[in-house]
Formats: structure tokens, C-alpha cells, sequence
């Protein structure tokens, strides 16, 4: 119940409404759209500015002093982001407004890499055009993640605009809304949200979607119910990711009280990854795809010499993503070649670390071509070939080894829009 004694009334309607994701452009037209709509709940204000300038938009629904704060589009290559929150102040101003509180969804935080993603948004939604398109920053380049204290570096500008966002704010909640490209649903949590599982699992089945029993992201997290993780104590996330939970914007809420969930939803569901019985082979599974990736690594890598000066230049972003995956793939293998047969694995263990050796060379090298597209000589187009055979392969073993299945648009949403809705319901 909420703090009102009445239930934040569940999506019905809008669950089945034909979706799309919207581009940048889109999504900012549909938010002013709104605040003129409904100028008495709603309004749009600019927070900040990302690294080359494009503006941070915040849009608010309803005044209350008690705050939810949304983050939309953190990572560029999950456009479900930008479409959630959009999708929930819709929900939201079709409903009565409510005493005391507040919602506040930034649009998008990280606009200048959803722009280096955006060319598949204009045509079909395939696996292979989303490739063709692709673009994720290493993990010191992602807004959500801050620097450390020793580092000296300063936080982006992005960064900067979501702390000062939550320090004016001060929510009771913060939502992080993420998708994953293969996969199941899952949430992960600064505090013990209880009867969240309940409900996400609830939802999950009525959109289609697997909780993700051990996704490679929360290795080793508490997981007090399936498809639930509780962000750990420092240094106890996987050793081969350099990420740090509590040098987050997630963490950094907390000292308000809030608590942030970083919901997950696949764009390609694989139903293995909520298959919670032992692994008949784990280890000669695992040792598979460990080689697999690492050879896939040194392959690529021999092909970065082909990338012209220019597109250095012209385009740093993707070769310094295309270099950072490259360097923390071999160190991921050897963790699941050191630790991992020690212990007994499940099939979504199993099928997570296929999972990731099948998806950071399809990352790779679909960057690679996009970077080797003016390249000349013999050498070049040798180099786009392989590159090209390494995508090929990668789909193809995620489409048919996998089984990887669409998740249309409006199932993500309904259940993205059902999962913050309930955490807010449970909190107040």
C-alpha cells in the first residue's frame, strides 16, 4: 500500500500498444508534447549539458516534497531507457495526481553516445542492423559511473548534472533504466526492497521474459530471490570488470536514503538463463567458450592496425570501446578458466559465459567494420572480411545455438514501467 492506503493501480491498456523506440529528436518533441498537454502536472527544464553540448532534459510530473528520480537511457546501446521513461510519464498523467509526491525522468543521460547508436532506431529492428550500429563506452566513459577519489579525474559533465540532480532532489527512489541486447529480466538493488521479487517475477511471465538467475553483471551478488541481486560490499563484483557499484551515481543516492534499482529487460530473451539445473559438462562448457573468446580477442586485436588515421580521429569513441573490450575480454576468460570449475555451475552460469564469448567479438568487430569503412589496400579489406566472418558467426550462434528471440517493444516497456512502479509502491 502506499502512503495514501491506496495500490499505484497496475498497467493495463498501455501494456499492448505497438511500440518503437524513439530517437533522441523524438523522444524530446514527445516530452515537450506533454509539458504543453499538461501544464498544471507537468513541465521540462534542461539540467545540463553533455561533453559536446547536447542538452540533458528533465521532465517532472506532479510537486510533491517525497521525489522518484528516473534515469533514462544510461547506456547508448539500450534504448529502452528513453523509451521507459517516457512511456511512465504517460502512464502517469493518465492517472489522478498524487498527494506528496513527485517523479522526475531525465530523458536521456548519455545523449552524444545515444547518437552514435541512433542509425538503427530508423529501420527494422533486427540483430543484425542493432550490430551495424552499435556503440557502448568503456566504463570510464559511461555517466553513471563515477571516478575515484584518486583517480584525477573529474567527473563528466553528465555525471556532474545527475549528482546535482540527486542532491536537489534528494529522492526516496532513483530507477537506472537498462536492457540487455541477450539475455532475461533482473534488478539489482542498493537496499532490500521487499515483495519487489514477487512482482518483477509476476511481471516477467505476463511479458514473456526469463529472470536472469545469474547474470554475469551481479556474479557473486546476494541474490535473495531470483532475478534479484543486492549490490555487494567493494571489491566482491566479478575481478575481471573494472566497474565499482559504489563509485556510482546508484550508490551515491543513498546518502538521502534512497534506494536505486537498475532494472533490467532483454531485447533478445534466452530462455537458459533462468534454468536453474546443474550443468551436466560446466567445465568443458565453460572451458569452451573461455578459449573461444580469447582467441576471438588476439584475432581481432591483429586487426586494429588496419584502422586509418583518419578514423582515429573522426572516430575515437568507437576504437577506444573497440580497444577497451578487447583488453577485459581475455581477463574475463581466464577468471572462468581459474575459478569457475571449482564450483558446480548451473545452466545459466553456463550459458551466461556463452553468452558474453559469443557477444564482445560481435561487439568488436561490428565496431571494426564501421571503422575500417574507408580503409584501403589489400590489408583493409582482408581485415573487413574477417571482421565481417566474425559477425556472421557470433549472430548466427546467438540466433541458432542460443535460440535468441525478439522481445517486441511494448513488452519491454510494460514490464520496465511495471517494475518501477511497483519498487515506488513498496517503498512508500
Amino acid at each position: 500500500m502506499t502512503d495514501t492506503g491506496r495500490r499505484i493501480r497496475p498497467l493495463r491498456t498501455l501494456d499492448t500498444r505497438p511500440a518503437r523506440y524513439p530517437t533522441q529528436a523524438q523522444a524530446e518533441a514527445a516530452a515537450r508534447r506533454l509539458a504543453l498537454r499538461h501544464p498544471d502536472r507537468c513541465r521540462l527544464r534542461e539540467v545540463g549539458r553533455s561533453r559536446a553540448g547536447r542538452p540533458l532534459l528533465l521532465l517532472s510530473v506532479d510537486r510533491g516534497p517525497r521525489a522518484a528520480l528516473v534515469v533514462g537511457g544510461p547506456h547508448p546501446n539500450e534504448p529502452i531507457g528513453t523509451a521507459g521513461a517516457l512511456r511512465l510519464a504517460e502512464v502517469l498523467l493518465d492517472r489522478p495526481a498524487r498527494p506528496g509526491l513527485s517523479w522526475h525522468l531525465l530523458l536521456c543521460l548519455d545523449p552524444d553516445g545515444a547518437a552514435l547508436g541512433a542509425g538503427w532506431l530508423d529501420g527494422p529492428l533486427t540483430m543484425g542492423r542493432h550490430y551495424e550500429h552499435f556503440f557502448r563506452p568503456s566504463f570510464e566513459e559511461q555517466p553513471e559511473l563515477l571516478p575515484a577519489p584518486d583517480s584525477g579525474r573529474p567527473p563528466m559533465p553528465e555525471s556532474r548534472a545527475l549528482t546535482d540532480l540527486i542532491d536537489e532532489l534528494r529522492p526516496f527512489l532513483q530507477c537506472s533504466l537498462h536492457g540487455v541486447d541477450f539475455g532475461g529480466a533482473f534488478v539489482q538493488l542498493t537496499g532490500p526492497v521487499p515483495g519487489l521479487s514477487e512482482r518483477l517475477a509476476r511481471s516477467a511471465e505476463r511479458a514473456g521474459l526469463p529472470l536472469d538467475l545469474d547474470c554475469y553483471d551481479a556474479i557473486g551478488w546476494p541474490s535473495p530471490a531470483p532475478g534479484t541481486y543486492l549490490m555487494p560490499e567493494p571489491g566482491s563484483g566479478p575481478q575481471a570488470l573494472p566497474d565499482e557499484p559504489e563509485l556510482s551515481t546508484w550508490s551515491y543516492a543513498a546518502r538521502y536514503g534512497a534506494v536505486t534499482a537498475v532494472l533490467e529487460v532483454p531485447m533478445w530473451a534466452v530462455d537458459a538463463v533462468g534454468d536453474a539445473r546443474p550443468h551436466p559438462a560446466a567445465a568443458q562448457a565453460v572451458g569452451a567458450a573461455a578459449r573461444a573468446l580469447k582467441a576471438r580477442a588476439e584475432e581481432l586485436s591483429a586487426l586494429l592496425p588496419y584502422v586509418p588515421p583518419r578514423a582515429r580521429d573522426e572516430h575515437a569513441p568507437l576504437l577506444r570501446t573497440a580497444e577497451f573490450n578487447l583488453a577485459v575480454g581475455p581477463g574475463m576468460a581466464d577468471e572462468w578458466l581459474e575459478r569457475w570449475p571449482a564450483q558446480p555451475l548451473t545452466v545459466a552460469r553456463v550459458t551466461t559465459a556463452g553468452l558474453v564469448a559469443a557477444r564482445l567479438p560481435l561487439r568488436v568487430a561490428s565496431l571494426l567494420l564501421r571503422l575500417l569503412a574507408g580503409a584501403r589496400g589489400p590489408g583493409a579489406q582482408a581485415a573487413r572480411e574477417r571482421a565481417r566472418a566474425v559477425v556472421s558467426d557470433s549472430l548466427d550462434q546467438l540466433r541458432h545455438r542460443f535460440g535468441a528471440r525478439w522481445v517486441p517493444v511494448q513488452e519491454q516497456l510494460a514490464h520496465q514501467t511495471r517494475a518501477v512502479l511497483s519498487t515506488a509502491d513498496l517503498l512508500l
